[in-house]
């Protein structure tokens, strides 16, 4: 399953993140408001943890917008403030749970079982992520370039579905770097160039048109238009 995490602390965010994904859950970062309202637009979430307190945009407003856009993605509500009022605006504005800070992860967990156990009981759709003749299997990981399969590393991987999950928009290095490997990530800093670089080479192994493109100045796009 694919969470949006919204919150603009970072140790908070890399907490939740690292212990999402240890959870084996895929997860995505947004630090404001805004942030929150362009990913949920160009990805398919199961749930999005969302802070209240945020830049922006509080997170009252987001899920009001949210639902109002018609999203219906679970949200369960993160904030300090336990005041019976704020509970209540937050599930008037479409929030689904509410869950003070501090909280215990376990029942971070259970709550958002809880929020996606409808989706994960429903048949399972949209497992097949397609760009051209580039298609991943989100359930079995595998990947295929029309007949051919392509074997992937856990990290090519994540890259690929990234990628697969924003079609057609140009993502920076730090976006996808803070995304794949996380915002405490200080190994090297070309980490990103270098597993592109792994990526288009197993794309394009029998010379298939590429699909990974640079962006100067901002980082790479994948798309099947040139």
């Amino acid at each position: 399953m694919r969470i949006l995490v919204v919150e603009d602390e970072n140790r908070i965010a890399s907490f939740l993140k690292k212990g999402l994904e240890e959870e084996s859950y895929a997860v995505d970062v947004a630090v404001d408001g805004p942030a929150a309202l362009d990913w949920v637009a160009g990805a398919q979430y199961d749930a999005i943890l969302l802070d209240v307190m945020l830049p922006g945009l509080n997170g009252f407003e987001v899920c009001d917008i949210l639902r109002k856009r018609g999203v219906t993605t679970p949200v369960l509500m993160l904030t300090a403030r336990d005041e019976v009022d704020d509970r209540v605006r937050g599930l008037d504005a479409g929030a689904d749970d509410y869950l003070p800070k501090p909280f215990a992860f376990k029942e971070l967990l259970a709550r958002l079982r809880a929020l996606t156990r409808r989706t994960a009981s429903a048949p399972a759709a949209g497992v097949i992520l397609e760009l051209a003749d580039l298609q991943l299997d989100t359930v079995t990981h595998r990947a295929k370039r029309g007949a051919r399969e392509i074997e992937l590393t856990p990290k090519e991987y994540s890259l690929l579905e990234f990628f697969l999950r924003h079609p057609r928009r140009p993502l920076s290095r730090t976006m996808i770097r803070e995304s794949i490997w996380g915002y405490d990530y200080f190994g090297a800093s070309n980490v990103v160039d270098v597993y592109v670089r792994h990526l288009r080479h197993k794309l394009e192994a029998n010379g298939e048109p590429p699909l990974i493109h640079t962006v100067r100045g901002v980082g790479y796009q994948l798309s099947d238009v040139v």
